[in-house]
């Protein structure tokens, strides 16, 4: 399935992911640009060092490096975790990710993803946190027929929505 010359499945950039602290073993292609504003509940936290260890950037980069080993397994079962269940970006229904997730993982192996984030805006929503991540990337693969290297989707300043679930 095609759109534009792009797999829509790559839409892991718009959804509504989840994120926890949990250890990673994986690092995934993940930066947080020198540039990147962070503002927690309308409160901007200044200096690089003490924004990347803030809790909310390490529970943000802890979810994408465990979204980057479900990719490098092809596990989809992990990576749909990241999904929410009333994932809906412009019709395309979590099933329907899963399906092309499915696809991708079928045509196209060595499957990775480059974020690089340059803002991030995090506010309270009922009883959890919202987070806005301003990203920039790209999802490449090799091709099982030519083996060449492909960029299977890419993204320029798009917006990721989070969810962060269990305890907040």
């Amino acid at each position: 399935m095609k759109r534009g010359g792009k797999l829509p499945a790559l839409l892991i950039l718009s959804v509504s992911l989840c994120w926890t602290l949990a250890p990673v073993a994986v690092m995934a292609k993940v930066q947080v640009l020198p540039e990147t504003s962070l503002v927690v509940e309308g409160k901007k936290v200044t200096g690089q060092s003490r924004m990347l260890g803030h809790p909310v950037v390490t529970g943000l980069l802890a979810a994408f490096e465990r979204a980057e080993a479900a990719l490098k397994k092809e596990d989809i079962d992990a990576l749909m975790q990241f999904y929410a269940p009333s994932y809906d970006y412009h019709g395309l229904k979590e099933s329907d990710v899963r399906r092309v997730w499915d696809e991708v993982f079928e045509h196209y192996k060595v499957v990775e993803s480059l974020h690089l984030f340059s803002d991030i805006k995090v506010s309270r929503v009922n009883n959890g946190l919202r987070a806005e991540v301003t990203c920039t990337g790209g999802l490449y693969g090799t091709d099982e027929r030519s083996g060449d290297r492909v960029t299977l989707d890419s993204w320029f300043r798009e917006v990721h929505y989070l969810v962060k679930e269990g305890n907040v």
